[in-house]
């Protein structure tokens, strides 16, 4: 019985291995929208509608910045204390202001902008990120974005937290001017993956900066690369911008 109780313990430790680690990073809920190549002039003017009736009624506890990518992906970012915000509306009292009639107007617009949408979780991982100046997601006048997706199989996952490590020690001992921003998939997505995005002006900044770094690691940064690049299932690359006239942050 007891070597019962030791091996059920430690399932259940493995099980919550994960949870643990990410539970110290910021979680954020993401909402993503593929909209249609015809109709994203349409989805941003309502987004602006949008933005402008939670404005107008001045709606509390809902603020979220948004994100395009090169393919026409809108993510809609919240950060959010825990899981237990997922089962909250905070846009309920938006809805009994401006009536159910005019609210769900809104979203059946929404609806002819796309076929498919999502959401899930993703946690930034500050221990793995790299900004000598201060963690943050707010980059002033840098809203161009390269987003890094390392996919990996459970198996390898360890081992690739563990190679990002190194990477973050590299920059540090080098003092690289790239700076980046680890996260980590959550509840909601398909397969696990790390992501490290780029804030730059543009894309000739971030080219510049990216080939002044690759110099400035040389070999040892190469190799570390190479030992990331086998762990992995996947590797992509997306490009886009942060779209701050389609966020909304609440009057304090």
């Amino acid at each position: 019985m007891k070597t019962i109780k030791t091996i059920t313990l430690l399932l259940i430790i493995c099980m919550l291995t994960p949870v643990v680690l990410t539970a110290q990073n910021q979680a954020y809920w993401i909402h993503a929208d593929q909209v249609k190549p015809s109709k994203q002039t349409n989805y941003e003017q309502i987004t602006q509608d949008f933005i402008a009736a939670c404005k107008k009624h001045d709606l509390k506890n809902s603020d979220w910045v948004t994100a395009r990518t090169d393919d026409g992906m809108y993510l809609n970012i919240m950060p959010i204390a825990n899981m237990a915000d997922l089962d909250k509306n905070p846009l309920a009292p938006l809805m009994e202001k401006m009536g159910e009639k005019n609210f769900q107007a809104i979203f059946e617009n929404f609806d002819t902008c796309y076929d498919k949408h999502g959401d899930y979780i993703l946690y930034l991982m500050k221990d793995l990120s790299y900004m000598p100046n201060g963690l943050t997601t707010n980059t002033p006048e840098q809203n161009y974005r390269k987003w890094h997706y390392f996919h990996v199989t459970p198996a390898n996952e360890q081992a690739l937290y563990e190679k990002i490590k190194e990477i973050k020690a590299l920059y540090e001992k080098k003092n690289s001017k790239e700076y980046y921003r680890i996260y980590r998939s959550g509840f909601g997505t398909m397969g696990e993956y790390y992501i490290a995005s780029i804030s730059a002006k543009d894309e000739q900044t971030y080219s510049k900066t990216s080939t002044e770094n690759n110099s400035l690691l040389g070999n040892e940064g190469a190799k570390l690369f190479a030992d990331i690049y086998v762990l992995l299932e996947k590797y992509e690359v997306k490009t886009g911008r942060m779209r701050p006239d389609l966020g909304y942050t609440a009057k304090k």
